[in-house]
C-alpha cells in the first residue's frame, strides 16, 4: 500500500513537472504605432483632405489680409486730408479688422487641429484593432509601444510585419528619423 502511494506521488510529480515544462514561454511584442500609421494608405488620403480643408481656411485669411492692406493703403493715401474724427474712425476700423484677422487665425488653427483629430481617429482605431488582433491571434501576453521603451530584450518580437500584413500594407522598412 505504501509502495502504491509512493508510486502515485512519483507519477503525479513527473506529470506535473512535464506539464509545466511543456508550456510555452510567454510571448511579448513591440511596435512603433506612429511608424505603422505613417505606413497606412488611409493616412495619406486623410492628410490630403486636411490639406484641402486648411487651404480653404487659408484662402479666406488671405482675402482678409488683402482687404486689410487696401484699407491701410487708403488710410495712408488720404490721412493728410482727413479730419481728426475721420482719421480716428479709420484707425479704429483698421485695428478692429486686425483683431478679427488674428481671431480668425486662432480659430482656423483650432479647426485644423479638430479636423485632423477627426480624420485620424478612425485610422488610429484601425491600427490599434489590428495590433490587438495580432496579439490575440499569435498568443502575445503584451505588445509594448516601442517609442516609450528604454530597454528591449532580444526576446521581444517586433510585430510590425505581422500587423502590416493584417492591414494589407506592403512590408517596407520603417522611415528613418
Amino acid at each position: 500500500m505504501k509502495n502504491l502511494l509512493k508510486y502515485l506521488l512519483l507519477l503525479a510529480f513527473i506529470s506535473a513537472s512535464g506539464f509545466v515544462y511543456a508550456q510555452k514561454a510567454p510571448k511579448f511584442g513591440h511596435i512603433n504605432t506612429n511608424d505603422l500609421i505613417t505606413a497606412m494608405p488611409d493616412r495619406d488620403s486623410a492628410l490630403k483632405k486636411l490639406e484641402v480643408f486648411a487651404k480653404d481656411l487659408d484662402a479666406n485669411l488671405e482675402s482678409m489680409n488683402v482687404e486689410l492692406n487696401k484699407k491701410y493703403d487708403d488710410y495712408l493715401k488720404n490721412r493728410e486730408t482727413m479730419s481728426n474724427l475721420v482719421r480716428q474712425t479709420k484707425e479704429g476700423e483698421i485695428q478692429d479688422f486686425q483683431q478679427r484677422i488674428q481671431a480668425y487665425q486662432e480659430s482656423a488653427q483650432q479647426e485644423i487641429q479638430k479636423k485632423q483629430a477627426e480624420l485620424m481617429q478612425p485610422i488610429v482605431a484601425k491600427a490599434k484593432k489590428a495590433i490587438e488582433d495580432i496579439g490575440k491571434e499569435n498568443g502575445f501576453i503584451m505588445i509594448y509601444e516601442t517609442s516609450a521603451l528604454q530597454f528591449m530584450s532580444a526576446d521581444v518580437q517586433d510585430v510590425m510585419p505581422l500587423v502590416k500584413t493584417k492591414l494589407g500594407i506592403k512590408n517596407t522598412p520603417a522611415p528613418a528619423n
